[in-house]
């Protein structure tokens, strides 16, 4: 199998595609090398298997290799066989919070750069990220340039990927956000439905309701 190609395993655990450096040859006398990106291997964490996939192929094109996982269990396993450089989590895994995997990740490597993703970026959430360890935390969708800023790459590093859109991304879905507010009245009331609907001034009816309609990233 050619080494650059996408790669995978039985467990449904898949390695990206790893781009190659232009060699100076192709580049021709006098042209300026384009730089890659110094960070080596990511795990990306997420519950939907889409989005990885569209996440791990954009990052792929930039010259970047993953792994990626979809719940905190995995996220784990993968971590202690390919201990890479960075992490990307989104906060809500099923019924897992990304929290939960900052501590146990900078155990694995404790110079590992961990990000965590939100449909909704609330001050809370960030602070609790923060204070366990997180290094970044960035509201979802984030575009590939903000994610590898975040990294540390520098925006003349940043090599561009053919036929990548440069047109912004759609902003959070309002579904999105009014269920990242849920569950972050959720988290803020211990998992306390009557409570989490008083806080949210709605019926506990209607918030068991929403509770059961989850939205997918992209709605």
């Amino acid at each position: 199998m050619n080494p650059w190609q996408q790669q995978g395993d039985s467990r449904g655990i898949s390695i990206g595609a790893h781009a190659a450096p232009p060699s100076p040859a192709l580049l021709g006398a006098g042209s300026p090398a384009v730089s890659t990106p110094t960070t080596h291997l990511g795990l990306l964490v997420d519950d939907d298997a889409l989005y990885l996939r569209t996440l791990q192929r954009s990052l792929a094109r930039h010259g970047v290799e993953t792994v990626t996982a979809s719940d905190a269990a995995s996220a784990l396993s993968v971590a202690r066989q390919s201990r890479p450089d960075f992490a990307l989590i989104d906060l809500k895994l099923g019924q897992d919070s990304g929290l939960t995997l900052i501590q146990p990740l900078r155990a694995i490597r404790a110079d590992m750069r961990i990000l965590l993703v939100t449909g909704y970026a609330s001050i809370a959430t960030a602070v609790e990220a923060i204070k366990q360890g997180a290094d970044d935390y960035l509201p979802k969708p984030a575009n590939i340039p903000t994610i590898l800023r975040a990294l540390g790459e520098d925006d003349e590093e940043l090599p561009e990927a053919e036929g990548e859109d440069s047109t912004p991304e759609m902003m959070t879905p309002l579904s999105r956000l009014q269920w990242e507010h849920i569950q972050q009245a959720l988290h803020e009331t211990g998992g306390n439905i009557s409570a989490a609907a008083r806080l949210l001034g709605m019926h506990r009816r209607s918030l068991q309701r929403k509770l059961t309609k989850r939205p997918s990233p992209g709605r």
